[in-house]
């Protein structure tokens, strides 16, 4: 059987143009819209946060494991008279939260996902297809209130979820804790230029569904994945499997594990819509404030138990949804089906001739019987060829389907977690999983300073071993913590053969490594942030200094077969403003993909400036940006140089193409630099501006080779959390 893996939108540019840019905010985005939007970077400080220096990965190892685990199955059946429980218990509620609080996941830019607790804010909270799980948070307040600060929202969620599934009679995979929540909504997720829910303007093409912008995986505003009751709420299953394989292919999910989420999600819980949807009351970001948070209420009261409206289709999947079971699948694969409207109006499909046995039975009266219902989504399960024999393969092996459904459901919830050792708790599983990106531990003690003379002893320029290291280190992100120096993957494929990585410059380079490695018994990813060492160190020593760069050691070797080559492919740059290139001219500006980058590696405003700045100077740019921004007569000396120049009045900047610049010296008229649209934001930006005037002061000389030093360990170690 062909299991397809789908990740769509690979090399092409994930971010959104303007949406780096003032357009739409505060009073600033009135008179200059256009002008760059540093806020990305300064997002979730201290400022916002109530508890600063609480070390929530320390405090919540503290936590009474098995007392919050029988509180929360005492919460699952403790039915609350102003938000009933179906059948007597919340687990399908519990499911739901923790499902669209972690299916909101992508891999294009690693965003999204359930590990920042995000669902409490705007927009997530508002969104429809969100439809009362403000509710669900709420069921859970009181667990919340009693442990406190020990167990985050976003560990909260995720585990109830885990439990609901358990309270029906699933053995699960495993579970983590370590989420650390937010405090803030997260302006830097770009979820689509839509200004109305249920609505799309992200295909460039309507009769192309590949065309999906990047990096989005929801197919309409507002929803999670895909529209339930179809392509643009016209049922039609083979349209609808099209848009779930795209969607599910962008949260990293293959044709099988696609399947199993659709058919054990669906296998306990119920979807509502009996009752008038346009009765509903605002949601929660826009209820009135006598609402305290809560959304969708009914407008005169009630709308609670057999009357809730959530979704709009009406109806359990099987005939007992409080219990695991395989009915879905008996369902499914052996009877016809047919359209049918919910009471709210929602297409559904249902069972044409099905004995009465197997219809779940009414919420309010266990005497009366109702069809089961599918979605458009369910019958792609159905009619799709690939996913209908996964279905069956299911059919058949049951266990294989519990195993499945436990194991993609682990990935679902855990996947921007990053590597297992991250996991925290008695529930974490051991076993090492290819998503993520497993690292061996280095076994070897060496001599650091040793290493660092077998390294200059290379001759290898300075500006090449940086480059090297920084090259390794800038895949990371923090947003799914994926990437990074450990694991030295720059000398394995698919990126040792990525155009941002200059292959035949990296290749010499890397020899030359990897022999110190072989002869010094250090490891490879260790060798060469070491090599970043040593380049740094000659250039601050050239450029009249004696700041020291420090270094911790521990990085472990991948191999070939750790590296899932596919899903590391979504790392490759497209740009990097910090060795000032471009891979091609891409609708955002230079300047917009500066920010993005510098986001995703966790970097504020100031430590961008100085990173920039400093780059340029040692001489690291790609070899496509040739001298644009190296404003010094010594280039590989770390100076404030960038900075001097660039503020000095004694020259004027003349555009010479789209992203590329003539610096002129005023009094002779000749060039004397070139630079990039990168380059000169940093004197046209006001904010920007102002630290590189700090930096181009006389008196800041060392201050900004120690603040330069500080970003580079933080960049190369921003992988490795325990060594931070």
């Amino acid at each position: 059987m062909s299991v397809q893996h789908k990740t769509n939108g690979n090399g092409k540019c994930p971010v959104m143009h303007g949406a780096l840019t003032n357009a739409g905010d505060s009073t600033t985005a009135v008179w200059w819209p256009k002008s760059l939007n540093l806020d990305i970077l300064h997002q979730h400080d201290e400022k916002t946060n109530p508890l600063p220096g609480f070390n929530y990965k320390k405090e919540v190892k503290k936590l009474n494991f098995k007392a919050l685990r029988k509180d929360l199955m005492k919460v699952m059946t403790d039915s609350q008279s102003w938000w009933p429980a179906d059948l007597g218990t919340y687990s399908g509620l519990f499911v739901r939260m923790a499902w669209h609080s972690a299916g909101t996941y992508r891999i294009a830019d690693g965003r999204g996902g359930s590990g920042t607790g995000n669902h409490r804010f705007a927009p997530l909270d508002s969104w429809p297809d969100n439809t009362n799980l403000d509710k669900a948070r709420r069921l859970l307040w009181p667990i919340k209130k009693k442990y406190g600060n020990r167990v985050s929202w976003a560990d909260l969620m995720i585990l109830a979820g885990n439990l609901g599934y358990e309270h029906a009679g699933l053995k699960m995979y495993g579970f983590s804790f370590g989420r650390e929540d937010i405090w803030h909504p997260e302006k830097d997720v770009y979820w689509g230029s839509e200004k109305e829910w249920l609505q799309d303007k992200r295909y460039s093409s309507k009769s192309d569904r590949e065309s999906l912008e990047n990096p989005l995986a929801a197919v309409v505003m507002g929803l999670i994945y895909v529209n339930p009751q179809g392509v643009d709420g016209k049922p039609d299953p083979l349209k609808t499997a099209h848009d779930v394989r795209l969607t599910f292919g962008r949260m990293a999910m293959n044709d099988e594990e696609t399947a199993a989420l659709t058919i054990g999600g669906h296998s306990i819980g119920r979807a509502h819509g009996n009752g008038d949807a346009a009765k509903l009351g605002a949601e929660p970001a826009a209820a009135d404030i006598h609402e305290q948070g809560l959304g969708w209420n009914k407008k005169g009261g009630g709308g609670l138990g057999v009357e809730q409206v959530t979704s709009g289709i009406e109806g359990a999947w099987t005939s007992n949804p409080d219990k695991w079971n395989y009915e879905y699948l008996d369902l499914l694969l052996n009877y016809d089906w047919e359209l049918k409207k919910s009471p709210a109006g929602a297409w559904q499909w249902e069972p044409i001739g099905l004995e009465e046995s197997k219809k779940p039975r009414d919420l309010a009266n266990p005497k009366k019987r109702h069809n089961p219902i599918m979605t458009d989504a369910d019958m792609a399960m159905k009619m799709d060829p690939s996913y209908r024999r996964i279905s069956e393969k299911f059919y058949k092996d049951p266990k294989y389907l519990d195993d499945a459904f436990a194991r993609a459901w682990f990935k679902l919830t855990h996947r921007d977690l990053g590597p297992r050792t991250n996991y925290i708790g008695p529930w974490a599983p051991k076993e090492d999983l290819i998503w993520q990106d497993p690292v061996p531990a280095a076994k070897k003690k060496f001599n650091a300073e040793k290493v660092k003379k077998m390294i200059a002893a290379t001759k290898i320029s300075s500006s090449d071993l940086i480059a090297t290291a920084w090259d390794s280190a800038r895949t990371y992100r923090r947003t799914d913590k994926r990437g990074g120096a450990n694991g030295a993957r720059i000398r394995l494929s698919p990126q040792i053969d990525w155009e941002g990585n200059e292959p035949t410059r990296l290749k010499k380079v890397l020899k030359a490594l990897e022999g110190v490695a072989k002869k010094s018994g250090a490891t490879i990813a260790d060798t060469i942030v070491l090599a970043g060492v040593v380049g740094l160190e000659q250039a601050i020593k050239k450029g009249g200094s004696k700041v020291k760069v420090p270094f911790v050691a521990g990085r472990g070797d991948a191999s070939q077969d750790q590296t899932d080559i596919e899903s590391f492919a979504v790392l490759e740059p497209t740009h990097d403003a910090f060795r000032n290139w471009v891979k091609k001219d891409y609708v955002p500006m230079p300047e917009e993909l500066m920010l993005e980058k510098a986001s995703l590696l966790g970097l504020s405003a100031k430590e961008m400036t100085c990173l920039i700045g400093g780059m340029r100077v040692l001489g690291t740019n790609h070899s496509s940006a040739k001298n644009h921004g190296v404003f010094t007569d010594k280039v590989g000396a770390l100076t404030n140089d960038f900075f001097v120049n660039l503020t000095d009045m004694k020259y004027t900047w003349k555009p010479t193409g789209k992203n590329s610049y003539d610096i002129i010296d005023r009094k002779t008229k000749k060039v004397k630099y070139t630079a990039s649209r990168v380059d000169l934001v940093f004197g046209s930006n006001s904010v920007l501006r102002s630290y590189a005037e700090v930096y181009a002061q006389d008196d800041n000389k060392e201050k900004f080779v120690k603040d330069f030093v500080a970003v580079w360990t933080k960049v190369m170690n921003a992988d490795r959390l325990k060594a931070n």
